[in-house]
């Protein structure tokens, strides 16, 4: 995984759900988080690989990349 290792503000357990659960768990949850800090999301759906940067793109928002075991990693953006 790259990107900051700093510890989440957030954390969301989104295995076993699959497209677009996890997304949209992340959608409603970022917003509880300061700006600048991390939220980490567990998702095992392969679908996330590609649907967790492409929102974070179309959302301004920051991602970090994942690791080995779909820990994904997005740092909250913005003022």
């Amino acid at each position: 995984m790259s990107g900051d290792l700093a510890p989440p503000a957030l954390v969301l357990d989104c295995r076993g759900q699959r497209c677009p659960l996890p997304i949209i768990a992340l959608a409603r949850r970022i917003g509880e988080v300061p700006f600048g800090a991390v939220v980490e999301l567990h998702a095992d759906d392969p679908a996330a690989r590609s649907d967790i940067p492409a929102w974070c793109a179309l959302r301004e928002q920051d991602y970090l990349g994942e690791s080995d075991t779909g820990v994904f990693r997005v740092r909250r953006r913005g003022a």
